[in-house]
């Protein structure tokens, strides 16, 4: 029960942070693009379909991470190889963003972004290993 009340929570809550994540970005890409910035002579409409495309990467990626969370949690079954990997990959960068936003923006980013790392761990770790799973020695 806490497995599936955990990966459905987990699932929520990265939903809610694609959402914010690119909107986010579409105010940033809408600034640059209105106000014409230019960093060291960069073309304006570049960096503003780059901040586009860098929210939508984001948003997906973090879309995929619900969906695979979602599953595990709806099967009640551990995610598999792949949903490992990149969920894993999703703990990772949100252990860094919480070291850096703790410097950069304050403790609440610092403690929302760890509440996100912290359900994706547990989410990872809550599942015991499968009994057909274990390692074996390979032959020679």
């Amino acid at each position: 029960m806490l497995r599936r009340l955990v990966a459905g929570l987990a699932a929520a809550v990265l939903v809610a942070e694609a959402a914010v994540l690119v909107l986010v970005h579409v105010v940033l890409g809408r600034t640059t693009a209105n106000q014409s910035m230019s960093i060291a002579g960069s073309d304006p409409v570049v960096m503003s379909r780059v901040t586009f495309g860098l929210g939508v990467a984001i948003g997906a990626f973090l879309l995929l991470c619900a969906v695979l969370l979602a599953v595990a949690g709806l099967r009640d079954r551990p995610p598999g190889r792949f949903a490992r990997f990149v969920l894993a990959a999703a703990a990772v960068t949100h252990a860094l963003l919480g070291a850096l936003s703790v410097g950069l923006v304050g403790w609440g980013a610092f403690a929302a972004t760890m509440l996100v790392f912290c359900l994706l761990v547990l989410s990872l770790t809550l599942y015991e290993r499968r009994p057909g799973a274990e390692l074996r020695p390979t032959s020679p």
